[in-house]
């Protein structure tokens, strides 16, 4: 089996490190992504991965609090779900970095882009946390921002309960019609809100490709990037 791409970005929800769980971290969860994520990395893949932190905290459902106090508090959540993440990757004797985009040397480096190359070069999967590091900015925006920075050949939308884009709900509607491709202008004239409109415009903007897909079954993660078809391809071309 051959990998179709060279250098990725993962991008996992918080909500999907939580499992069944709702909330938190599960452990068995973790572990089964991890276990599919060294796979990638045996294949030769060079893989990044963005973290999420909504299993610990979402800051635009509170609307007392400050919003930037509370950006901050998502991106420390998105911190511990980069250090499960890496423990459990290690424990597969999967060499793992994680580089906060918010200084916390005690934990992790801080985000350097020439040493997440160098990294990946060298065989490392690397986790970045902490987001862009500032507010008012969502991880999908530091995946895409993160992508192209390294020059990744693809972002790999892991979602959790859907898998691919749909024109509306299907949770609430049994006739939601399944998008097999899309570009990303569709995305944002159609309102999908598959992701915000930031990351959406960076990523038409630096023509990064984007394969949206389900994480319910983690098999997808390498199905995905030895090229079957599974999910929704966003793409300009």
């Amino acid at each position: 089996m051959k990998s179709i791409f060279k250098r990725v970005v993962l991008k996992l929800s918080g909500e999907a490190l939580a499992g069944g769980k709702g909330t938190g971290i599960d452990t068995e969860t973790v572990n089964s992504i991890a276990a599919e994520i060294k796979k990638l990395n045996d294949f030769g893949v060079e893989v990044a991965i963005v973290v999420g932190g909504g299993n610990f905290w979402r800051g635009r459902s509170t609307e007392d609090m400050d919003r930037a106090t509370s950006d901050y508090m998502g991106m420390l959540g998105t911190m511990m779900n980069a250090l499960a993440l890496q423990d459990a990757l290690e424990n597969i004797e999967v060499i793992t970095r994680v580089q906060s985009a918010i200084e916390m040397r005690q934990v992790a480096e801080p985000y350097i882009r020439r040493r997440a190359i160098r990294h990946l070069e060298k065989g490392r999967v690397v986790i970045f946390g902490a987001g862009t590091g500032n507010p008012y900015f969502s991880t999908d925006t530091t995946a895409a921002l993160r992508a192209a920075e390294i020059e990744a050949e693809v972002i790999l939308l892991a979602k959790k309960g859907v898998d691919g884009v749909y024109d509306s709900d299907p949770k609430f509607n049994n006739e939601a019609k399944k998008f097999d491709t899309l570009k990303y202008i569709d995305i944002l004239n159609l309102g999908l809100g598959i992701m915000d409109s930031t990351a959406t415009s960076l990523c038409m903007d630096n023509k990064i490709p984007l394969i949206v897909f389900g994480i319910d079954n983690p098999d997808n993660i390498v199905n995905v990037v030895l090229g079957k078809k599974i999910g929704t391809h966003v793409k300009e071309d």
